[in-house]
């Protein structure tokens, strides 16, 4: 069951994160963060409202908090390198996340295999080389646009993700509820000091709010996952999301990644594989 719930968590996630990707390129990220925040606000107050679930210790709020709050600053960071980068680069970078909670697991007693050890050395090397695009007038390769941005996002998500498990146990509702209720509020009071363009049609609201419905469907499902299930290998079995990301992006977008870095993404999501297989 948990890895049914980490492999719908990276579905959903991967539509969430394109669709975010694609608002970022319209709108500033601040309002993207604000709406699809606040619309998963009201996701996990209606799941909250339908489960009856009863109240976390203090300390399961704080970490929920903490999960929010952390996890905003990925967000924030994540949707301006989907904005700036390509997407079918940066969805793989920030998907090594997952090394973050394997560490923190690893440190707490859980011992993954040595497959997954290999996994976690083939999502570094692949990350490095999905990283670097080619620069023809100079005949070099340099980072590629928004790689410094996914990997903030990455360790800030990784940072979420232990924040998370750590609060999930005293309900999954109540804890993907507090990581919104500790974000919105600020996001909604810079709507309100920066005042930056909101969306002009229907199309692009509706966008928005579908991804903050599918991105806090998403975290529900890993909470689950991660009171099922071993914290290092849930935590990579959500982060397949960049496949989805990959996809639309080729086949809606028509964005080309180098064959450099296709064989850096390759090698990052296989790291992945094997960190879930082991």
């Amino acid at each position: 069951m948990s890895v049914l719930l980490a492999l719908a968590a990276s579905l959903l996630w991967g539509f969430a994160d394109f669709g975010a990707g694609v608002g970022a390129r319209r709108l500033p990220v601040l309002v993207v963060a604000a709406i699809g925040q606040s619309a998963g606000l009201l996701l996990a107050g209606v799941v909250l409202v339908a489960t009856r679930a009863s109240m976390p210790s203090r300390e399961q709020f704080a970490w929920a908090a903490f999960a929010g709050l952390i996890g905003v600053i990925g967000i924030g960071a994540f949707y301006r390198a989907l904005a700036i980068g390509t997407m079918g680069v940066v969805g793989p970078i920030t998907a090594t996340a997952a090394i973050v909670p394997v560490a923190y697991a690893l440190a707490r007693g859980e011992r993954p295999s040595t497959l997954q050890g290999v996994g976690v050395g083939l999502a570094v090397v692949g990350v490095v080389a999905a990283s670097l695009e080619h620069v023809p007038e100079r005949a070099a390769r340099r980072f590629g646009v928004g790689v410094g941005l996914a990997l903030i996002a990455a360790l800030s998500f990784g940072g979420s993700l232990i924040g998370l498990s750590r609060a999930a146990p005293g309900g999954t509702a109540w804890a993907v509820f507090t990581m919104r209720a500790s974000v919105v509020p600020l996001v909604l009071i810079a709507m309100l000091v920066l005042k930056p363009r909101l969306p002009a049609t229907r199309r692009l609201w509706l966008l928005l709010v579908g991804v903050g419905i599918g991105d806090s469907g998403a975290t529900l499902l890993f909470g689950a996952a991660s009171t099922r299930g071993l914290l290092s290998v849930v935590a990579v079995l959500s982060s397949l999301y960049p496949i989805v990301i990959v996809v639309l992006a080729r086949v809606l977008l028509a964005e080309r990644v180098a064959r450099p870095q296709l064989a850096g993404v390759a090698l990052a999501l296989t790291g992945v594989a094997l960190i879930s297989a082991g």
